[in-house]
């Protein structure tokens, strides 16, 4: 694990390495957010997989009173949909582009790569992902939506045209509402994505069943 608070935290299985996971965390969390589930997930040592923990970089958040945290773009208000910061998404989905390349570079085929993240962290795995011209190995996305989901169309890359993809939501979920979630889903599903869909009697968070459902789906990836 890496030491630098602006350097991504790195898990290593002791295995040779064979994929990787990069995981982006939700606002005003940090690259710490989920590694404690990495061994709940049944896919380290067992499929010889390598977690990328990205940090957020700070910003004045709108919808906070401008307070300075750890976010991937900026929400202006409650309706997380409206008044999207295009710039702020564009420039995140950039740096994971980046992450992405350095997996490659160090020796990972682009399909065993997925992109996971949690509430804006998920938004951004999307974004990134459906638009990568390279054929990753799946998306991962929880408690999340589908952002600037008008610039989709045109901007989708061919080479995910049928990248797995998981959805996951809390249906008592007060932040991303459950229906702007499923909306996503839909839409997805509309422009021919296959989406894995669950929900869970939970909040703005991650239950032991959605972990299980995770890890299960991980190892259909990398298997």
């Amino acid at each position: 694990m890496t030491t630098n608070s602006s350097d991504p935290v790195e898990l290593n299985p002791a295995a040779p390495t064979t994929g990787s996971v990069i995981w982006l965390h939700g606002l005003g969390a940090d690259g710490h957010d989920f590694e404690s589930i990495v061994p709940e997930l049944g896919v380290a040592e067992e499929c010889g997989v390598r977690f990328v923990f990205p940090h957020a970089p700070y910003m004045p958040v709108t919808i906070n009173g401008g307070m300075m945290m750890r976010a991937w773009y900026d929400i202006s208000s409650a309706d997380v949909a409206h008044d999207e910061d295009s710039a702020g998404i564009q420039n995140s989905s950039a740096m994971v582009r980046t992450l992405v390349q350095h997996e490659i570079d160090n020796g990972r085929d682009a399909c065993r790569i997925v992109l996971a993240g949690f509430s804006q962290g998920g938004a951004i795995a999307l974004h990134a992902g459906l638009r990568s011209p390279e054929r990753l190995g799946g998306i991962l996305a929880l408690s999340t939506y589908l952002p600037l989901k008008k610039a989709l169309e045109g901007e989708a890359h061919p080479s995910n045209a049928d990248i797995p993809i998981f959805m996951a939501h809390g249906t008592e979920d007060p932040i991303v509402p459950l229906t702007l979630a499923q909306q996503s889903k839909s839409e997805l599903e509309d422009k021919g994505y296959v989406v894995e869909w669950h929900n869970y009697p939970m909040q703005h968070a991650v239950c032991i069943p959605e972990i299980k459902h995770v890890g299960a789906w991980l190892r259909t990836i990398f298997s």
